[in-house]
């Protein structure tokens, strides 16, 4: 059966394109060609070939090729046209075969070149095919450039490169991570020897870091901090990753980024973070000696009364005959003073507190990432945080530095629980809602640590009562009163079969 029979409705021009094409046009259409016969004259030139040697196409048909390469060069040029005559075979660019051509401007120009043979009705041709390599030399040159200025920035930056496949969970290094993890050149590096070369108690917070990457609803960024451990001098080292997921499909394909030393820094920033908490140390205990000074000094003189009165009232007694309205005087000048002391001692504790804190509408979203940073910078960063935010939740009206301190009392009390206790995987849960009851937002930090005991829950926040072998007992009391203040509520959760759970609540701001 004839072809076209088979589909009736098949233009037959579509199925054979190229009989209607003549040479002449397919030559107009093309890259950058010339034709040429065996004695070197130029038969057909395409447009590219015309625009690059800047010649029109009456022009340069009929030339020689030799009138296209510069004088110096044409006697050469001609010997290897004869060679190529008396072996014609097919010599594509890009092998070497470079040509120095002359424009009709006369200007100098870096060719790539490439050579094919032709018969065409028993007769032979020559075709050229060529392109200015000298737009190819400068973008490799540019491409070097680019290259060395990247090597030299990564060198002094200290900045390695790694390319992560999550589907193979392979990766890919320079050397300068493999300096920092301790990896000799001849040692081939696996995705093995780069998490056993993470500090143990980092691990879990790069692997949750890449989690939260590898989310598509995510922004795909992955930034985070940790130790590694060389593995040539064992020293530790600290390091800064900054990469970016790329996905397919939604799904997690590859991450590309870099690592950085950044040891010198977190040194730097521990001495300055000794300095301070000495420098709070030593203020706190300068405010303690003032706030003792003056408790002592409002109190000194009512309780001197007190006692003098107290000493009458005792002579009336143990000197009979009593007299009655004496001794009823001496007792009502004991109990004005005892009134006195306490009235003096409560105006001093609100003349401390007047006006030292405001409230504001404060996001405990970002509120609890904040208390969080502050806890991993104070050296708390064995644990997993589990983070159960609600990103619509409304302001609350309460003093951001107070509720901070509260929050960073509880993670580093749930952290030194389960630090004690060694739990392997430490985690925090930290949930925002609302509750219903009182309608406030609700705080809760609940750890898997050991848990308290009835008695220890009972008494847990009592003024100085504490479990700790170097505590004194005052956080969570503090803690308590300070979540009071800002009008809220804090307890325990006591029938919780596992770890500690405390909440808090805050008013919502009007």
């Amino acid at each position: 059966m004839p072809h076209s029979a088979a589909y009736p409705d098949k233009d037959e021009s579509l199925t054979r394109p190229l009989e209607d094409l003549s040479f002449k046009e397919f030559f107009a259409a093309a890259d950058a060609m010339l034709l040429v016969d065996m004695h070197g004259r130029i038969l057909q030139a395409s447009n590219a070939a015309c625009a690059v040697l800047e010649y029109a196409p009456e022009d340069i048909i009929g030339l020689k090729v030799e009138a296209l390469v510069p004088e110096r060069y044409r006697e050469q040029h001609h010997k290897h046209r004869e060679g190529y005559v008396a072996d014609p075979m097919k010599r594509a660019m890009g092998n070497g075969r470079n040509l120095v051509a002359l424009t009709r401007e006369g200007r100098e120009i870096q060719l790539d070149i490439g050579l094919s043979p032709l018969l065409i009705k028993k007769r032979h041709y020559i075709l050229i095919t060529f392109h200015d390599s000298d737009q190819r030399l400068k973008a490799e040159e540019a491409l070097r450039t680019s290259e060395e200025r990247l090597r030299l920035a990564k060198r002094v930056a200290g900045l390695g490169v790694f390319d992560y496949d999550l589907i193979r969970n392979t990766m890919k290094y320079d050397e300068c991570v493999r300096q920092l993890w301790g990896i000799r050149p001849d040692q081939p590096m696996t995705y093995e020897m780069l998490i056993a070369g993470i500090h143990p108690e980092d691990r879990h917070i790069r692997r949750d870091a890449i989690h939260r990457a590898s989310d598509p609803e995510g922004s795909g960024e992955y930034k985070i901090e940790y130790r590694v451990v060389n593995a040539i001098d064992g020293r530790q080292r600290w390091v800064a990753a900054i990469g970016k997921v790329f996905f397919q499909d939604r799904r997690p394909q590859r991450m590309v980024g870099v690592v950085q030393e950044i040891t010198e820094r977190k040194l730097l920033e521990q001495k300055l973070r000794d300095q301070r908490n000495e420098m709070g140390a030593l203020i706190k205990t300068q405010v303690a000696l003032q706030t003792a000074s003056a408790i002592a000094h409002e109190l000194n003189q009512p309780l001197t009364a007190l006692s003098a009165y107290s000493e009458v009232g005792l002579h009336i007694i143990e000197h009979p005959p009593v007299d009655p309205d004496q001794l009823r005087r001496a007792l009502l000048g004991a109990v004005a003073q005892a009134q006195r002391a306490g009235d003096s001692l409560h105006e001093l504790l609100e003349f401390l507190q007047h006006g030292e804190f405001a409230r504001e509408a404060i996001d405990l979203n970002a509120l609890i990432k904040d208390a969080l940073d502050i806890v991993h910078h104070d050296g708390y960063r064995e644990f997993q945080a589990i983070l159960e935010l609600e990103p619509g939740l409304p302001p609350v009206m309460a003093n951001p530095m107070q509720i901070q301190k509260v929050l960073v009392n509880l993670l580093c009390n749930s952290v030194e629980a389960m630090r004690s206790a060694n739990i392997p995987e430490a985690a925090i849960r930290i949930r925002l809602s609302t509750n219903t009851e009182t309608s406030q937002a609700q705080i809760t930090v609940q750890d898997n640590g050991p848990g308290l005991t009835g008695e220890v829950a009972q008494r847990l926040f009592e003024p100085f009562f504490t479990t700790k072998a170097k505590g004194i007992g005052m956080g969570l009391v503090i803690s308590r009163a300070l979540v009071e203040s800002n009008g809220g509520q804090m307890w325990l959760e006591t029938d919780h079969q596992t770890g500690a759970t405390f909440h808090f609540t805050l008013p919502f701001a009007a």
